[in-house]
């Protein structure tokens, strides 16, 4: 037996993404957005409100990070979510977070985050019903070295990102290994 639940769009795991940017004075301004993913092998899209300040930073300055919310940072992240940076113009330093410049774009970076993309504003949609598609080219990704595995490559079990869920209003941790892509499948395609 199914259960119907209308037009409730529940998709996930929705990516918990912290979208960093400088505001026009040069403080650091970050905000969590769960509607984004990688569009190209080098770009991501997002979608966010176009009354953000984030959103206007990112029009204005052409730059942003986007850092993954993890186990560690999970209070981080939702302060991030929760709190405007039009109504608290220093929420990044409310947060405690220590702020690293990006040496690829202008745009900040957070010691706390351990995986993060460094993009350049590649697109930036009209505004539609109150909201702006952003794609962004990713011109580096960089990460703590506490995040790596023997091989030298992410490990995104120790990164432990979380996940928005859109039907409890929670975040859950993703990370456990349960199959090797584009191999797996192919016992069922021989038997």
């Amino acid at each position: 037996m199914r259960k119907d639940f209308g037009k409730k769009a529940i998709i996930t795991p929705l990516p918990v993404l912290i979208i960093a940017t400088y505001n026009e004075d040069g403080t650091p301004n970050a905000m969590n957005a769960a509607w984004g993913g990688q569009r190209e092998e080098d770009e991501i899209s997002i979608c966010l409100g176009t009354d953000h300040k984030t959103t206007e930073n990112i029009k204005a300055r052409k730059a942003f990070t986007v850092s993954f919310g993890t186990r560690e940072t999970a209070t981080i992240s939702d302060f991030f979510g929760v709190v405007s940076g039009k109504k608290m113009p220093n929420k990044v330093e409310k947060a405690g977070v220590h702020v690293i410049k990006s040496s690829h774009v202008d745009a900040p970076m957070f010691e706390e985050f351990p995986l993060t993309l460094e993009c350049e504003l590649k697109e930036c949609s009209p505004d539609f019903d109150g909201s702006t598609y952003i794609v962004g080219r990713v011109v580096n990704t960089s990460a703590d070295e506490r995040v790596l595995g023997e091989d030298g490559k992410v490990d995104l079990g120790k990164v432990e990102p979380i996940s928005y869920d859109s039907a409890a209003h929670a975040y859950r941790i993703v990370g456990e290994k349960v199959g090797k892509a584009f191999s797996d499948g192919l016992k069922i395609a021989k038997g």
